[in-house]
């Protein structure tokens, strides 16, 4: 069955491990007859959230109008959300943080956003599996609150320059993933 794929990234290395990953997983989504919308969170102007609570009072997701707004439609129609980051000082990069943040506002301004599926995939400098915490935990915790059934997670360690995820199988590992889509 096609499904609707959201894939939101947090890197703004354009060449860098994560995004290599990313390009594996959207080609694979859409071998499988998915249709893919890709929003790189690192190239837009994506501010954090301000917890006025104003959520869809003007019309939009957010009163504070941004780039987050032109994101929420696709997050509305998607089957699936597909987060892709590296891991930035243990935690989640703030190029993505903010979107996450935001996605808030679609519980305050009452949206049904539960059963979609939800995957993660990230990648880290240091070879302890637990640096990812800090992004994996988040997303998961993230994925329950809003009663997103998470499918899968791709979580490389031992990547930090550019081309070292081709050392790995965590292109193969994305890829993969989209058949748990």
């Amino acid at each position: 069955m096609s499904k609707k794929v959201v894939v939101i990234t947090g890197s703004p290395r354009k060449n860098g491990n994560s995004f290599s990953m990313t390009k594996s997983f959207i080609d694979a989504a859409e071998a499988k007859g998915h249709t893919v919308t890709r929003f790189d969170a690192a190239m837009k102007n994506v501010g954090g959230c301000r917890a006025c609570e104003t959520c869809y009072s003007t019309g939009k997701a957010c009163t504070y109008d941004d780039d987050f707004n032109t994101i929420v439609p696709a997050i509305l129609e998607a089957d699936a959300i597909v987060f892709t980051t590296p891991v930035y000082w243990y935690s989640i990069p703030a190029q993505i943080k903010g979107v996450i943040d935001r996605i808030f506002s679609l519980v305050v301004g009452g949206k049904d956003i539960a059963g979609k599926e939800c995957a993660l995939i990230t990648c880290c400098e240091e070879e302890d599996m637990s640096v990812m915490d800090g992004v994996r935990i988040p997303i998961e915790r993230m994925a329950a609150l809003n009663k997103w059934k998470m499918v899968g997670e791709v979580l490389v360690p031992g990547v930090l320059n550019v081309g070292d995820i081709e050392k790995t199988d965590g292109c193969n590992k994305a890829a993969a993933l989209a058949d748990a889509i």
